[in-house]
């Protein structure tokens, strides 16, 4: 079936047509071959799950084994190679990926469902990662260090680990990939690649562009699939470090097996975000910014405000401004004009949503606008409408889960110091955010709260490539992604000590 209402990308960009026949396979070795059972499954669009993007392999460990094996093969030669002579040919892909960024935005909401114009930010931004990640071919340097002997000279070099399996996740499938790809392969690592199966289409298009780049056989492996093709690269011994962006219950699960035989893991987790509210805050500001971060991207990304904790006396004055933002989004197809929502990823997905909403009503909370799927010409999507729950309490069920939807709470607190202890209290953290004119709040809040990431006057959603990112407590483990950080976690350290004399 096609779209009756707007033409498909690959209908709008006919190279791009052309590109997506070949990358609905896995890559393993320098070739796009089928998995070995020919077995395969179905990539929907979620704003119009009839239709059908395109059928990718279903592949099971033995195609996983391949990979593996293809990637410790190309290892000898891709970690002797000088870093500089890396960064080119990353540098060749990441041209090739700019020339079609407009082409990767479409595709990316067709499959993801995003509006366009987050697509395209997120185009930018994953671009923006890799331009600042391939520069690390010629910033890897180590340490001269004064030795306690004499006549000997030491000093320290930065050494690849060997093949690594990187996991991505559906909400971001284009940057996510992106900013974890560069710097295992900058770093002389060989890959093996598992993107979500609901989104495989962006990152097929970012592994032909680095075959077409000239990344030799084996360095680079795509195998798709679903958790037995994740289970299986965690499991094989061959794999040296796993860095693995999703939720925290599958994080978990993937830190015991492969800390169990010594890997490194880097895992990005989930969130349950709070924007603090004070007495002296710019309301319209926070509003704003709120707005964004609840309710962009369809409140679908691990940084997204969930809950909001705000001084009773301004409580009001906060929730009719955010009800006029929430009035104002444009639920709808990604791809239409204008519109500033898109829908939920799956039916899963949406029936947690559904499920979260009816259990705050039964713990006492207010719905004050959405807490609906919405129908009409919408029906066939995943769509549900922007929600702003009132009279929730830190206790309840949707103040301390991650519904990972367009799902706003706001509690109520009588003081600074409560706030910040309903914000810590729950066992994510990743984002924050506190909206006030008082610095010496703001110096109390960067004290104080448990987060990674921490913001003022401005949402939870805020990062840039060239800064460490990660959460702590149940939100993150085993180091940052992105920024100078990352280079860390593919890399281990090396200490040579020369005697002369």
């Amino acid at each position: 079936m096609t779209l009756t209402h707007r033409p498909t990308p690959a209908a709008t960009f006919p190279n791009l047509g052309d590109r997506l026949a070949t990358p609905a396979l896995n890559y393993v070795a320098g070739r796009w071959e089928e998995a070995s059972s020919g077995a395969t499954f179905a990539v929907r669009n979620p704003a119009m799950p009839s239709e059908v993007l395109g059928r990718f392999p279903e592949s099971a460990p033995a195609d996983v084994a391949r990979a593996i094996t293809a990637a410790q093969d190309a290892f000898h030669t891709w970690s002797r190679l000088p870093a500089p002579q890396r960064g080119q040919v990353i540098a060749r892909a990441i041209a090739l990926l700019k020339e079609r960024a407009e082409e990767l935005a479409h595709a990316l909401s067709w499959e993801s469902g995003k509006v366009l114009a987050e697509a395209r930010v997120e185009v930018t931004r994953g671009l923006n990662a890799m331009e600042y990640l391939v520069a690390e071919a010629r910033r890897q340097a180590g340490q001269t260090i004064p030795s306690e002997l004499p006549g000997t000279v030491t000093y320290t070099v930065r050494r690849p680990l060997g093949v690594v399996g990187l996991i991505t996740p559906w909400n971001f499938p284009f940057a996510i990939p992106a900013w974890k790809v560069v710097p295992a392969l900058v770093t002389g690592n060989t890959v093996v690649m598992k993107p979500a199966e609901q989104t495989p289409v962006c990152t097929a298009l970012i592994v032909q562009a680095f075959d077409e780049a000239g990344l030799p056989s084996g360095v680079l492996n795509l195998v798709n699939g679903g958790p037995a093709v994740g289970e299986a690269i965690v499991a094989d011994p061959a794999i040296k470090a796993i860095s693995f962006t999703g939720s925290t219950a599958v994080g978990k699960l993937i830190n015991q097996r492969a800390s169990a035989r010594l890997a490194k893991v880097q895992l990005e987790l989930g969130g349950k975000n709070a924007a603090i509210v004070l007495d002296d805050a710019d309301l319209d500001l926070a509003a704003r910014e709120i707005a964004m971060g609840a309710w962009g991207t369809t409140g679908q990304r691990c940084t997204a405000t969930s809950r909001v904790i705000v001084m009773k006396g301004v409580a009001s004055a906060l929730l009719d401004r955010l009800k006029t933002h929430a009035a104002a989004l444009k639920v709808g197809h990604g791809l239409e004009d204008g519109r500033t929502m898109g829908p939920l990823i799956n039916q899963e997905a949406l029936d947690k949503v559904e499920r979260y909403v009816a259990i705050a009503r039964q713990e006492g909370a207010t719905v004050l606008c959405g807490g609906e799927r919405l129908g009409g010409e919408l029906s066939e999507g995943y769509f549900y409408a922007p929600t702003l729950l009132t009279g929730v309490k830190p206790h309840h069920t949707v103040a301390n889960e991650e519904i990972f939807g367009p799902v706003l709470s706001v509690i109520e607190v009588g003081s600074c110091e409560e706030a910040l202890q309903v914000a810590n209290s729950v066992p994510y953290g990743l984002s924050s955010a506190v909206f006030t004119r008082d610095v010496g709040r703001v110096f109390g809040y960067a004290e104080a709260l448990e987060t990674g990431l921490l913001h003022v006057n401005c949402a939870t959603v805020l990062s840039e490539v060239h800064l460490p990112f990660g959460g702590m407590k149940d939100s993150g483990f085993g180091g940052r992604e992105m920024g100078p950080t990352v280079i860390d976690f593919f890399t281990e350290w090396q200490t040579m000590y020369l005697r002369h004399l």
